[in-house]
């Protein structure tokens, strides 16, 4: 077999090998077996609430062992064609065998991703909020080239993108900006963004066309449902209004409708300005507070996942996750995973799911790499 059908059959058998381990196959099998017997007890649709959990919960399980028989008996088929073609030395039949195992490739790892996304809130709306560090107008410009980058990831998956936060820079981009993105499996791929992002470039605003570095930092939290519950004491609550910031014009707000919630047990501040009425400002901030909180929950879970923890960091040299060098070379790097990009301006326009999917794999695995910084 060829150097190019053997690479395509590792990469399938990879992608193969980390769903299984992440399903944990043979209890994953069992477990199906008794959400099928669940599903037939009629007594169980007696409680609506149990029903669509149990439901859910099969649905996923059901999808994820199909899809990773249909790859493996596809894999199968495909390579005894490639055996066969070479030994009748038909070598037009092998190259339509190897461009299938490629498509076969491509969609292991598609299967792959959507597998790994099973966590407890990955299904649902995320908010993603950027802040800006030190460094005055070279940060915030960062920042918000940032939050341009999550607007487009959000885009090319067919989400919808609100604005629920923002903060002018003093000169150009943002302090900070918090945004909804709505759609399937939303916080699922984004929530191994969380942590310090580095950028390198030469500086628009040096007047001397100097190298500057630059440092922003993204948290990832998901939007909960009424099925999850979290409990907010008042008496915790410390709630500011203020008068809401915009371009200018008729974006001014003339009265202090925005709104800003401190959690004072844990310090968490969420705050809320894109509405015009403080009462609508005050429902969307508590929202994310308890989305905060719930977020603060699977974070003491899941303390092994460093970059969940990044976000809590200093946001400047030594905590980054990711670094995108635009001068003297061109260069996107993950400091978890190894993962690069010679093409930071797809990166920058939101080609981001080789990133993530390396990061979602990674928690599986829980394989540290032993990445170097770029200069």
């Amino acid at each position: 077999m060829r150097a190019e059908a053997q690479a395509h059959v590792d990469t399938i058998n990879d992608a193969l090998a980390l769903l299984r381990r992440f399903l944990n196959w043979d209890q994953a099998l069992r477990r199906l077996d008794e959400l099928n017997a669940r599903v037939e007890d009629q007594a169980l649709w007696n409680d609506p609430k149990a029903a669509q959990e149990v439901m859910r919960e099969r649905r996923r399980l059901d999808e994820a062992i199909t899809a990773t028989r249909a790859i493996e008996s596809e894999l199968s088929d495909t390579v005894e064609l490639i055996e066969m073609a070479e030994a009748e030395g038909d070598t037009e039949m092998e190259a339509e065998a190897v461009a299938s195992l490629g498509a076969l490739a491509k969609r292991a790892d598609t299967d792959k991703v959507k597998a790994l996304l099973a966590g407890e809130a990955d299904a649902n709306d995320t908010y993603v909020e950027i802040n800006s560090g030190a460094g005055g107008t070279e940060s915030q410009d960062w920042a918000g080239m940032l939050q341009r980058m999550y607007t487009r990831w959000a885009e090319r998956h067919g989400m919808k993108v609100e604005l629920i936060d923002y903060h002018a820079g003093e000169q150009a981009g943002i302090k900070s900006a918090t945004l909804l993105l709505k759609g399937e499996n939303a916080y699922g791929y984004a929530k191994t963004e969380s942590g310090v992002h580095r950028l390198v470039r030469i500086s628009p605003y040096d007047s001397a066309a100097r190298r500057h570095t630059s440092f922003s930092s993204v948290w990832v939290y998901p939007v909960i449902d009424d099925n999850i519950e979290v409990e907010v004491n008042d008496g915790d609550l410390r709630i500011d209004t203020y008068r809401a910031s915009g371009a200018g014009g008729q974006h001014i707000n003339t009265t202090d409708s925005a709104v800003r919630i401190t959690h004072l047990p844990t310090g968490i501040v969420v705050q809320c300005q894109n509405q015009r009425s403080q009462h609508k400002n005050k429902a969307e901030a508590y929202n994310q507070l308890r989305a905060r909180l719930y977020e603060r929950e699977l974070q003491i879970r899941e303390q092994a996942a460093n970059a969940e923890n990044a976000a809590k960091t200093d946001i400047g040299w030594g905590h980054q996750i990711r670094s995108y060098v635009l001068q003297p070379y061109q260069l996107v790097k993950d400091l978890r995973t190894g993962v690069t990009s010679t093409a930071p301006s797809d990166v920058l326009d939101g080609d981001l799911d080789p990133f993530m999917a390396a990061a979602l794999s990674q928690r599986v695995t829980g394989e540290a790499v032993e990445v170097e910084d770029v200069d």
